[in-house]
């Protein structure tokens, strides 16, 4: 089933996340050869034995891809770069975190593991190797959820692909639970099945669980289709007390949304609803603004990469009007265009306890990203992460984009990647930037034309932020010398700034040649050092 997302907007790029299972063994395997060889560390910490430093690789990395994956699942319009060196910084910080604390005591690993046996109530599978199961191993696998008096009220049987052997093993221990159950994640549990193995298998699963009174349901990265929500029908049904759900990369077609939206029959108390990298279309996305309107307490609503085109756009928009507790909202990379952006804006007030709001690649425009941008100003207080990248925004939008984000004193992270800014644009968000924004971490403005004065400027304001991390400005026509001043200003703090290998110093053409550039940057910068970014209409 086609699950693409929109790739025909954009070039062809290489995907560098996810890495494959053999990369992922691969650290493990050096991880566990830090943890047991001669080094600086092992000989004054003391060096793991191979049991427990295998143990300690496994998690370092599992940990580590999970935090990039995350990191992956916000930038989905990325080529996974950003995740591949968040992979690696992670895995080093929590390798050093393990050879200082040295050899475990074997008096506390037994007492630890005393504990967790003690008071398991999180039943996972998902952490062994990806592969088919089938009866005789889930029935090994699947053992301690049949002990009489056990505590579980959390599945995870994601990752592992269940045939119809595997299914029927656990049909019954799924109904002994079903009644202390309160989370049941079935992600990714029947890859590479035949579509009528699969169906079968999700009908066994469906009715085993029917009756649970779940909070929270994922069923993600199952390639469902019409036949695959209608296939969990029984259990959809059943459920009145769900406050998560998540459907994402389910191939939810426009016949699928229609389906999710006739069986669920109460959403009243949902809280969390992602249907990320699907193909729902705008038809589709009528059939979800309905869910979401039945959904009044939903906090977080996540429609990325779905296909969704300026008429689902003002259906999903219209729709949350009545979320007036909404805390997360992500629409990114979809076609709303000005008119889904304009009726998304007249939704924005009605959402005070916004926190994040990602709105990148929706084809915004000026017209567009300046209604969003005047709406948000009066809302959303305690905004924390503000992303518009890819909107076709040019300098003309930058005044209501600036003031809005001078009204967003808890900003952590601003991206205004992929846009038309230029030095102009780029140096009224840096001026909004100025007063106050103490929790400013992170600022992405590559792809924007930026050139010396407009890059010196923005520099020059991060970092002065107590807790400021990393500054983005790749992919611009910022010249040697203005690459010289940036790195002068983080000299003290080089890990804040960016990489700056694709940026192109020829980019500016003739002016730049002749001279021209560099004057013009320094008058535009003159012009500008008296701006004000006022907060008011």
């Amino acid at each position: 089933m086609d699950s693409t997302t929109n790739s025909q907007r954009r070039p062809f790029s290489i995907k560098l996340w996810p890495p494959s299972e053999s990369t992922r063994q691969v650290l493990v395997q050096r991880l566990t050869n830090n943890l047991t060889s001669n080094s600086i560390f092992t000989q004054k910490y003391g060096a793991l034995n191979k049991e427990e430093a295998e143990e300690n690789a496994e998690k370092i990395e599992d940990i580590a891809f999970n935090t990039a994956n995350e990191q992956y699942d916000r930038e989905p319009d990325g080529d996974g770069g950003a995740a591949v060196q968040l992979y690696a910084k992670e895995c080093s910080k929590l390798l050093l975190e393990v050879l200082k604390r040295g050899p475990a005591a074997k008096e506390e690993k037994e007492l630890a593991s005393d504990k967790d046996t003690s008071s398991e109530t999180f039943f996972d599978i998902s952490k062994e190797q990806r592969a088919f199961i089938e009866a005789e191993e889930a029935e090994n696998l699947l053992r301690p959820l049949k002990e009489p008096g056990n505590c579980y009220t959390k599945i995870c049987f994601s990752n592992r692909s269940f045939g119809l052997g595997a299914a029927r093993v656990a049909e019954p221990i799924l109904v002994s639970l079903k009644n202390q159950l309160k989370e049941a994640d079935l992600s990714d549990f029947i890859a590479g099945r035949p579509e009528a193995e699969a169906l079968e298998v999700m009908k066994i699963f469906s009715a085993a669980l029917e009756g649970s009174v779940l909070k929270c349901l994922n069923l993600s990265n199952n390639a469902l289709g019409e036949k695959g929500v209608r296939a969990f029908g029984a259990l959809l049904q059943s459920q009145s007390c769900l406050e998560e759900l998540y459907l994402m990369n389910d191939g939810i077609s426009e016949e699928a949304a229609r389906a999710i939206c006739e069986l669920i029959p109460s959403t009243e108390k949902l809280k969390v609803l992602h249907f990320h990298n699907n193909m729902t279309g705008d038809a589709g996305a009528l059939a979800i603004s309905e869910v979401v309107k039945r959904s009044p307490v939903l906090e977080d609503f996540r429609c990325s990469s779905t296909r969704v085109g300026s008429e689902g756009g003002v259906a999903l928009s219209e729709a949350l009007e009545s979320c007036t507790h909404l805390k997360k909202l992500d629409l990114r990379d979809n076609m709303f265009g000005v008119e889904g952006g304009v009726a998304l804006s007249k939704a924005l007030p009605k959402h005070v306890d916004l926190v994040e709001i990602y709105l990148s690649y929706l084809n915004l425009e000026d017209e567009g990203a300046i209604a969003v941008a005047n709406a948000l100003k009066e809302s959303a207080p305690s905004l924390e992460v503000l992303e518009m990248a890819g909107n076709d925004v040019t300098a003309d939008a930058a005044p209501s984009i600036a003031a809005c984000i001078a009204a967003k004193q808890h900003l952590t992270k601003l991206n205004l990647a992929e846009n038309e800014l230029k030095d102009e644009g780029t140096i009224q968000v840096s001026k909004a930037l100025e007063e106050g924004h103490t929790l400013l971490k992170e600022v992405v403005m590559s792809s924007n034309f930026i050139r010396r004065a407009g890059a010196r400027h923005l520099a020059q304001v991060v970092i002065q932020k107590p807790g400021f991390m990393l500054l983005n400005i790749n992919e611009n026509i910022i010249s040697d010398d203005g690459i010289d001043e940036v790195k002068e200003i983080f000299k003290k703090s080089p890990d804040m700034l960016g990489s700056l290998d694709e940026n192109d110093p020829e980019g500016g053409d003739d002016d730049e040649e002749s001279g021209e550039g560099e004057a013009n940057e320094d008058e535009l910068e003159s012009k500008m050092k008296n701006l004000e970014v006022s907060q008011e209409e």
